[in-house]
């Protein structure tokens, strides 16, 4: 299980929160948290900024705003929590996320994500990377 490429990372990873900015419901409280994550994923390395409060993601060459918070983690953690399948918490506590900055912040985002578990998934299954689901 792998993503091909750095493109593919911000298609699904990044896109997973382009999707939750134009939901009715979730768009505005992430909007509220008023942060500004970082994600550093490694195989593929590839950098995103998610930026709440413009409701944007972007690589880091195209930030505008200063990262409040960051989170390192591989791409396949990233993919495997999109599923529900990795409980923040307990894998920032054995160091598979780690996190700089507003820590209390990144924790207010995790009950926000859980409504695009299925989502993630069938966004997946319908462009038959079925090897990416775990």
């Amino acid at each position: 299980m792998a993503f091909a490429d750095a493109a593919e990372v911000q298609k699904y990873l990044g896109g997973i929160f382009v999707t939750a900015f134009e939901d009715p419901e979730i768009g505005p409280k992430l909007q509220a948290t008023g942060i500004v994550l970082k994600t550093v994923y490694s195989d593929p390395d590839t950098v995103l900024v998610v930026d709440t409060v413009n409701g944007t993601v972007t690589d880091l060459e195209g930030a505008t705003e200063e990262a409040t918070a960051e989170m390192t983690m591989s791409a396949d953690t990233g993919n495997a929590y999109w599923q529900g399948k990795v409980n923040l918490p307990l894998a920032m506590a054995k160091s598979k996320i780690k996190v700089q900055g507003n820590v209390a912040s990144l924790l207010k985002l995790a009950p926000l994500s859980k409504k695009f578990y299925p989502v993630y998934v069938e966004r997946l299954q319908a462009d038959g990377r079925d090897d990416l689901v775990v």
